[in-house]
């Protein structure tokens, strides 16, 4: 009953993949700083420093915590006000031959920095894998409908058709400029590397006698056992927060689309065109037993909104730091760091679960667009009557002016209209749009009235949207998910399953 009296963390308690939850996890984190220790002594001893091979055998031992020591380690902490030093102390509990040299030379942002770098990047490895197969599974929804046509909208009113998927591939774009722009913060990150108190390395030259060229050898070595390609050239104590704001900048552009994607959904499931899957069991409304609310698409938009807002921390952070450092910082990048990624997961698995589940309904589709396309017919109408050897301006007029139906064509019948009475019978009446039904009985019409049913064919309408979706898929898309990384990714992806 412990976990239930005191708060978490909805992201982490609800929502998050266990992936994510535990690369923030504290068994992680000091993992992570305890195989950092272990690479900065390994280095030392490669380049001289009197280091035994017990020390590091003994480190190499202990990497992971039991529960005694995170206990030790609180306690430590308690006492001595300063995380990192408490678990230099518990580790040297454990690993008692290299308790004399555990940190040697290090300051805490050492181990701090460094290990939020590599959460970082493992972090975006994780966002990058799950976004391709969010746009994997889209564009198979993209391909299935590349020719149902839809009703298209402008301002939320009706314009001119486009396909199911030629929508879809909007979603798709914005998403492939999203993996672009994660895969370019995670492929451009660095390492803050072994660089001292105040980023001159001070504290190691003198460990090596005045021996800048072994300075240099161990930052590299340090760099290279961490797996980093690079550190950063220069640091000050820590690395700096800009480098925070570049990497959630892109998280919060992936929340702008995430929550456009999902509005478009939310608006198309009210209009009972597309839906996401809602389960035999699942309950849309406690009161309302017949309500099927878009639940995973409203809880996108809500995380997204949150993800979209976190670079403000890192914003703020960055501008506030004094000189070489400040430790206003700590707490807020504590929580703002892991939140940013947790959100970004979660939205990520939801939006891969609606992905999977999408349910069209073509017969409202096609409902929608008979009752909104004779207006937009008319164009072609018209042009018909042009090539059997009407008049423009005259046809424009008979389908323009509203008269009954018995009165001539005549100068002061002109100002009554055909789609106007049309438009009465919809917005007055509440009745179905009539207007394909007052050309067909008016005798005007009578060279095209064979044509009509072509003329108002839906796919007469769509343009070039199939072959969009066709040449997007095929020039973008694939090429997108080429990657051999990416491409591992999807083999091995499953259904995504949320928690709750």
């Amino acid at each position: 009953m412990d976990a239930f009296d005191t708060y978490q963390t909805p992201l982490s308690s609800r929502y998050a993949s266990k992936e994510m939850a535990h690369l923030f996890s504290p068994a992680n984190r000091f993992h992570t700083w305890r195989k950092l220790w272990l690479n900065l002594a390994i280095a030392e001893k490669e380049l001289g420093l009197p280091i035994s091979d017990e020390a590091i055998e003994q480190m190499k031992a202990n990497l992971h915590l039991d529960e005694k020591q995170f206990e030790e380690a609180a306690i430590e902490e308690k006492k001595r006000r300063h995380d990192v030093m408490a678990h230099v102390h518990t580790f040297g509990q454990v690993a008692p031959a290299a308790a004399g040299i555990i940190h040697l030379g290090a300051t805490s942002c050492y181990v701090t920095d460094n290990a939020d770098l590599i959460f970082i990047r493992e972090a975006l490895t994780l966002l990058l894998k799950k976004l391709a197969v969010v746009i994997d599974r889209f564009a198979t929804f993209a391909q299935q409908y590349r020719d149902l046509p839809t009703l298209g909208f402008t301002h939320f009113q009706p314009a001119q058709l486009t396909t199911v998927g030629k929508r879809t591939t909007l979603w798709l774009q914005e998403l492939l400029w999203d993996l672009r722009n994660i895969k370019r913060a995670r492929d451009d990150l660095g390492f803050r590397g072994v660089k001292g108190t105040t980023g001159t390395q001070a504290s190691f030259l003198a460990l090596f006698d005045g021996d800048h060229d072994k300075v240099e050898e161990l930052d590299r070595r340090v760099t290279a056992l961490s797996g980093f390609g690079y550190a950063y050239p220069v640091t000050s104590q820590t690395y700096s927060r800009k480098i925070d704001i570049d990497v959630l900048a892109p998280l919060a552009s992936f929340g702008a689309t995430a929550h456009k994607l999902a509005t478009d959904l939310r608006l198309l499931a009210n209009l009972k065109e597309v839906e996401e899957p809602f389960e035999s069991t699942q309950i849309g409304s406690s009161a309302m037993a017949y309500k099927r609310n878009p639940m995973r698409s409203e809880r996108i938009c809500s995380l997204a909104r949150h993800l979209m807002t976190v670079q403000q921390n890192a914003l703020g952070t960055a501008s506030v730091q004094w000189f070489e450092r400040t430790l206003d910082d700590s707490a807020n990048r504590r929580i703002t760091l892991p939140e940013a990624f947790l959100t970004a997961d979660i939205v990520l698995t939801t939006l891969q679960n609606v992905s999977e589940g999408l349910v069209v309904y073509p017969k409202v589709i096609a409902r929608r667009i008979a009752q909104e396309l004779p207006f937009m017919a008319t164009e072609n109408i018209i042009m018909a009557i042009v090539k059997a050897g009407g008049d423009r301006q005259e046809a424009h007029e008979k389908i323009r002016v509203r008269r009954p139906v018995h009165f001539p064509l005549t100068l002061s019948t002109l100002g009554q209209v055909l789609s106007h009475e049309a438009a009465h019978q919809v917005k007055q009446l509440g009745l179905e749009n009539d207007l394909i039904d007052r050309v067909r009985k008016d005798p005007y019409f009578d060279p095209i009235k064979a044509q009509l049913d072509v003329l108002l064919d839906p796919k007469s309408f769509i343009g070039r949207a199939p072959e969009q979706v066709d040449k997007f898929l095929a020039e973008w898309v694939r090429p997108a998910l080429e990657d051999q990384e990416l491409q591992a990714a999807l083999g091995k992806a499953g259904k995504a399953e949320l928690n709750v």
